[in-house]
């Protein structure tokens, strides 16, 4: 069990790396639009992909308040998400949820990471930490219920 607060970049994404790294069943993202998580790496799509690989439904669910950046500047986590779609999905979050901002990555039900704003690096890693990490599930379950824009992973066209 272990609690981490972090304050700046460099450290935020090594947290990313750790979090991701501990995935066995399921990731839980929600975000401003991925970007400052730079998931388009060869070794974060691989760690993505080893916690996809299983056959559990609703692996991977990304929530996003912009979806454009992942339609149209990350063709690898695209292919992930079109090549799992049978137990991953992303979706834009409603306008209502437009005033969030915070960003959390939730690892199997033990773990989270959780970004308290999204201009800022400023962040807790929280490791086996079961009871403290359900509040962020149930968050975040209710952010997916409110619905939304489901991310298409294949393109459409003549």
């Amino acid at each position: 069990m272990s609690r981490e607060l972090f304050t700046s970049w460099p450290d935020y994404q090594m947290a990313i790396d750790r979090i991701l790294a501990l995935a066995r069943q399921r990731i839980s993202i929600y975000d401003e639009d991925l970007g400052l998580l730079h998931l388009e790496t060869p070794e974060r799509i691989a760690a993505l992909k080893a916690a996809l690989s299983g056959v559990r439904s609703d692996c991977l669910r990304i929530a996003l308040r912009n979806t454009a950046p992942l339609q149209q500047r990350q063709p690898l986590l695209q292919g992930l998400l079109k090549d799992y779609s049978h137990n991953s999905a992303a979706q834009q979050t409603p306008e209502q949820l437009g005033h969030l901002r915070d960003s959390m990555i939730l690892v199997d039900d033990a773990h989270a990471l959780i970004r308290f704003d999204r201009d800022q690096p400023r962040c807790k890693l929280l490791i086996d930490e079961v009871e403290e990490v359900t509040p962020y599930r149930r968050r975040f379950d209710e952010i997916w219920a409110e619905g939304g824009i489901p991310v298409s992973a294949t393109t459409l066209g003549l």
